[in-house]
């Protein structure tokens, strides 16, 4: 039988328990709720719920923008395009907040006199249920500063800010997407450069690693393939430039001389670009596959397409990056030195390594770069290194030879021969030669 104390104390918990789930709920109701200084809303419409925009300029065609089956806008009039989605986002956020300054007049009967009976800019939204609500922009007003604005429907008129006109002032060529290729950098598979009259086609390993497939299998710098992924997403059209100009654009691409195509495959498949360059002031025009027209383009960006084989490959000898290494060997002669990873320490010879020497000798290694590609024998290897990472399952082996003054260097099972700086032989050997015991740990003073 429970005990007329707990009981108590059981109906003084569940009050409890409901006065906090109350309180919380009312809290959580009263900041959704506008701040009482906020300026008043002309529009109060949830974005989920509208499904077109349709922006219509005194003596123009009419801008429609439409949701597709992905709920993404894009533009359906005056022709189809695709619309830039921070662009179309920015302006539906624009219309859903909109906040008028002073009403003007409560029963307006004189829309002329606001310049509302054919006004400059009219915005109609249709919502999910097939209801609309349009927006109307006249006149300045007399002080500046301010447009005369009303709802279709409400015979009240208020004045809005001007720079709201001027946000909502937008056609197609605003709201188009102006990126001149599309693709999806992270479903990227292959990447196809011609350029200083090389031909070059990249592909992904088994690692995601970017590879030179053609014109040889070559190791591929990622820095430099990643960063002619960044210039082709940033090329964009410059949408504002009047018809007089954009026929200039076009003349110029004609006249310049192509100085790259880029083809790029994702799981969408394979759009292309083609930059042509004007040798005389080094401007850059582009003409892409996935939108109609020519356009010029940054400097850089054309720049940054215009690579050749030898700048693509990977020139470091070690792919291991920063990766921790678990083992590090390496033989000069007769000398040799082994070191292995136990835990967070590197041993050698069942002793114990000074942390700061052997990070050297990493480091060496790690920065080792080629200074060009060469054709030639290799010789018998004076220095040989090797690297295990990837907790054990990548193991590279570089044999350094030297002919004459010169240094060349070679990776296991590959044929490219680089030549290398002979100082950083020499670094390599004195870092290996200086890896130094760990100094003994100090015993701590007997208190």
């Amino acid at each position: 039988m429970v005990s007329r104390g707990l009981l108590v104390a059981l109906v003084a918990l569940a009050l409890l328990a409901g006065g906090v789930y109350w309180s919380e709920k009312a809290k959580v109701a009263e900041e959704a709720k506008p701040p009482k200084d906020a300026p008043p809303k002309l529009l109060a419409i949830p974005e989920d719920q509208v499904r077109k925009i349709e922006i219509q300029k005194q003596g123009f065609a009419p801008t429609v923008l439409e949701r597709d089956k992905s709920q993404h806008f894009q533009i359906t009039a005056p022709k189809p395009l695709n619309a830039d989605s921070q662009d179309s986002a920015a302006y539906l956020s624009a219309m859903t907040g909109l906040v008028w300054d002073r009403l003007v007049e409560d029963k307006a009967t004189d829309l002329a006199s606001y310049g509302l009976a054919t006004p400059a800019l009219e915005v109609t939204l249709t919502m999910k249920d097939g209801k609309t609500r349009k927006l109307l922009l006249g006149d300045a007003t007399p002080t500046g500063g301010g447009v005369f604005a009303k709802l279709g429907g409400d015979a009240r008129v208020f004045t809005v800010a001007d720079s709201t006109k001027t946000s909502l002032d937008r056609a197609s060529k605003d709201l188009r997407d102006k990126r001149l290729l599309t693709f999806d950098s992270e479903k990227l598979s292959r990447v196809e450069i011609v350029a200083k009259g090389q031909a070059v086609e990249l592909g992904k390993n088994a690692q995601s690693e970017w590879q030179i497939v053609k014109p040889k299998p070559f190791r591929a710098d990622g820095f430099q393939v990643e960063e002619i992924i960044r210039r082709l997403k940033e090329a964009k059209m410059d949408a504002s430039v009047s018809e007089e100009d954009a026929k200039k654009v076009a003349a110029s691409y004609a006249a310049a001389q192509r100085s790259a195509v880029v083809k790029v495959t994702d799981n969408a498949g394979t759009q292309q670009i083609e930059v042509h360059k004007n040798p005389n002031d080094k401007s850059f025009y582009a003409k892409s596959s996935v939108t109609e027209g020519v356009y010029k383009i940054a400097a850089d960006t054309g720049d940054g397409l215009e690579k050749g084989l030898d700048e693509l490959r990977n020139r470091k000898l070690f792919d291991f990056g920063f990766n921790e290494p678990g083992k590090v060997e390496v033989h000069d002669g007769e000398k040799s030195f082994l070191f292995t990873k136990s835990g967070d320490k590197w041993m050698s010879g069942g002793k114990q390594m000074d942390p700061a020497s052997f990070q050297m000798l990493v480091d060496k290694l790690r920065d080792m770069t080629a200074l060009k590609f060469v054709e030639k024998a290799f010789l018998a290897p004076a220095i040989e290194a090797t690297v295990t990472s990837g907790d054990g399952k990548r193991v590279e082996k570089v044999r350094i030879a030297k002919s004459g003054d010169s240094y060349f260097a070679k990776r296991e099972t590959e044929p490219t021969i680089y030549e290398i700086d002979g100082k950083v032989v020499e670094e390599i050997r004195k870092a290996a030669a200086d890896v130094k015991p760990a100094p003994p740990v100090k015993a701590e003073a007997k208190k």
